[in-house]
């Protein structure tokens, strides 16, 4: 190829400074996600200063990113951002003023979540679920190492109360093992042909879930500390990984809390779909359902149509101090 030379990518990998970054042969997507495998990748940088507008993001160019390269004397420059159908998003870890976005251009988002060690709780399984409804993401949950709690009749009836609840949404809940090769393949089916975010707390399996879908990735796996009950972090950095069957699994380091951002404390019983169907039908319009007269979501709590652990969780993130310091 001569310099100079432009051509359209998919971001697999990005370290902060270089970036692993697979060439588009055509403008079918479709042909993409089904020939992930057979992708010449290359590696680029990024030329001049790409900033993304309205984001105050640690990182500019992300995982799932399609970008405009160009051929240089010093290989291949990142040279635009091609506009993104959506991102997921949380706050920074270390700098409470910026935020830090996953990936980008997802068609589906999993939550890895464990009732067994260590514990996924329900407040942040809802927070991921929110920032997946706010970017028009479509979301599944996915109770792995269910083979740890099959003798534990109240751990095993709290993940199915868990899991009718959400089913009861509209949320897809899956059970899976990697000891159980047969909640593997149902697994395989949701995400073929899609680009598929995976996420949850380190610990919760979801390297060695990834490697029991695609074994050839061979995935580093970590170890739970039972003096601690957490997982040990294992994935340094979000990468798009190839299936074999169509499509990829976007792995990301384990997550201990989500930070949710750039979000308006009126909207976000608006991401709670059990909540959103009530939208208008309050007595006034700018209703919090916290103690007004006349809230239709509070009646639709106490007559059960709305869970209770659904409704703390909301309670939880309009009570987070973090997240009121986001609000715009």
């Amino acid at each position: 190829m001569n310099f100079n030379t432009m051509q359209k990518g998919l971001v697999l990998k990005s370290t902060g400074s270089r970036y692993k970054v697979a060439l588009l042969e055509n403008e079918n997507l479709s042909d993409v996600l089904q020939n992930s495998q057979n992708a010449t990748i290359v590696e680029a940088f990024l030329r001049g200063k790409l900033r993304l507008e309205n984001i105050k993001s640690t990182n500019p160019v992300v995982v799932g990113d399609y970008v405009q390269l160009i051929l240089t004397e010093n290989g291949w420059a990142i040279d635009d951002i091609l506009p993104r159908k959506n991102y997921i998003i949380r706050k920074a870890t270390n700098q409470s003023k910026l935020t830090h976005i996953i990936a980008a251009n997802i068609d589906l988002a999993c939550i890895i979540a464990s009732i067994a060690v260590p514990a996924t709780s329900t407040g942040f399984i809802d927070r991921f679920l929110v920032t997946a409804e706010a970017y028009s993401i479509p979301a599944a949950i996915i109770f792995n190492k269910i083979d740890l709690i099959e003798d534990d009749e109240n751990a095993w009836n709290y993940q199915i109360e868990l899991a009718d609840i959400y089913r009861s949404i509209g949320y897809p809940v899956y059970f899976t093992s990697i000891k159980k090769t047969e909640t593997i393949e149902p697994i395989k089916q949701l995400i073929k042909n899609k680009i598929t975010l995976l996420s949850g707390h380190s610990g919760v399996g979801k390297s060695s879930l990834i490697n029991a879908i695609q074994p050839h990735l061979n995935l580093k796996v970590g170890k739970v500390s039972y003096k601690h009950l957490k997982g040990k972090h294992t994935t340094t950095y979000a990468e798009l990984l190839p299936l074999d069957f169509g499509g990829y699994i976007i792995d990301t380091p384990g997550i201990k809390e989500f930070g949710l951002v750039n979000m308006d404390k009126y909207e976000i019983s608006h991401y709670f779909p059990e909540m959103r169907r009530y939208l208008g039908q309050c007595k006034f319009n700018n209703c919090l359902h916290l103690n007004e007269p006349g809230c239709k979501v509070l009646e639709a709590l106490e007559n059960n149509e709305i869970a209770h652990i659904r409704y703390r969780s909301y309670l939880s993130i309009l009570d987070d101090e973090d997240f009121r310091e986001t609000l715009k």
